[in-house]
């Protein structure tokens, strides 16, 4: 297997082509939004071609307190390690605070969400397989309170971010309180 070449598309490095490559969190291509936060995914989804894995997903995200994804539930299992800051867990409409080295592992289908909390950024690792069938997302109030659940439940990825800010190339405004900086 040939090593990948990595090219730098405005915020860091990203694979434009298949194989292997080591890439440092800090050099790796960063996409941001204001209400969703910010995230490393190390591989090129949105490039032409997509440098995709398919097997399973990995990203680093980072939330400042009140930002947050959707509420929703996948067929694959996930696994989520805070590695710094703190969060709000929401799942299966309760809420459980998280912190530095608290691990989260969500089966198949378990309603779930992270919002951003206490003083600063919460950095998240995330990991899920991508064999399954799809996503879920599900109204849910204790979400809509975060602005995290959909207006009405559906399996369509694309009506569920309709009126979601998208990501955009950039780091994050906070780069420089980050663990990696």
């Amino acid at each position: 297997m040939r090593e990948a070449q990595l090219e730098d598309s405005g915020s860091g490095l990203t694979p434009v082509t298949q194989g292997w490559f080591v890439v440092n969190v800090r050099d790796a291509e960063w996409w941001f939004s204001e209400r969703r936060g910010a995230r490393c995914a190390f591989e090129s989804e949105y490039g032409d071609p997509p440098v995709e894995f398919g097997q399973f997903g990995i990203n680093v995200t980072v939330l400042e307190p009140g930002q947050t994804g959707l509420y929703h539930a996948e067929s694959d299992q996930e696994a989520f390690l805070v590695l710094s800051g703190e969060c709000a867990l929401l799942v299966e409409g309760e809420e459980r605070r998280l912190r530095p080295w608290d691990f989260f592992h969500s089966s198949p289908w378990t309603e779930h969400a992270f919002v951003g909390a206490g003083e600063g950024p919460c950095v998240i690792l995330m990991v899920g397989s991508r064999s399954g069938a799809g996503v879920n997302y599900p109204v849910s109030e204790l979400a809509a309170r975060y602005g995290a659940s959909v207006a009405e439940e559906t399996s369509d990825w694309r009506q569920a971010y309709a009126k979601v800010e998208r990501f955009r190339r950039e780091r994050p405004p906070n780069w420089a309180r980050l663990p990696w900086a």
